[in-house]
């Protein structure tokens, strides 16, 4: 009785030792670099002696930087089309609350005009963000 040795058959399994090795090295790299990526907008923002909020996780947020560039979120957007972007992304939300936030150093009339853009796009609250003063400053100190 002769066996039958023939190894020139082709293999119809899938090896994935390769897949799950790359996918390895992708997490690896993704942990790696996620707590270097830059979070939100960097704002100077100004002090005020309120209380803060309680703030829900998904809060839309319009900022201004010092450059004047407005953004939604983390996303640049000219002021002309401020309008309609806020409308398309408030139209699936049942909460029309925004968040603004604006540099110190931004020119009052920038910020008067954001606000209106705001207003305009159909936003019922709008929250201003800033920094709490601190308490041991003194009574003097406080504006």
């Amino acid at each position: 009785m002769a066996l039958d040795t023939n190894t020139d058959r082709l293999m119809s399994d899938i090896n994935v030792t390769p897949f799950v090795d790359v996918m390895l090295v992708l997490l690896i790299i993704f942990m790696v670099t996620a707590p270097m990526m830059m979070q939100g907008v960097d704002v100077n923002l100004p002090e005020a002696t309120t209380k803060p909020l309680v703030a829900q996780k998904d809060n839309l947020v319009v900022s201004i930087d010092q450059d004047q560039q407005v953004y939604i979120n983390d996303f640049a957007v000219e002021v002309d089309y401020l309008r309609e972007k806020l409308q398309k992304i408030l139209e699936n939300r049942s909460d029309r609350a925004v968040y603004f936030k604006a540099d110190r150093s931004v020119p009052y009339g920038t910020a008067v005009k954001v606000m209106a853009e705001i207003k305009g796009a159909g936003v019922d609250k709008i929250g201003m963000v800033t920094i709490p003063v601190e308490e041991d400053r003194g009574a003097g100190n406080k504006r």
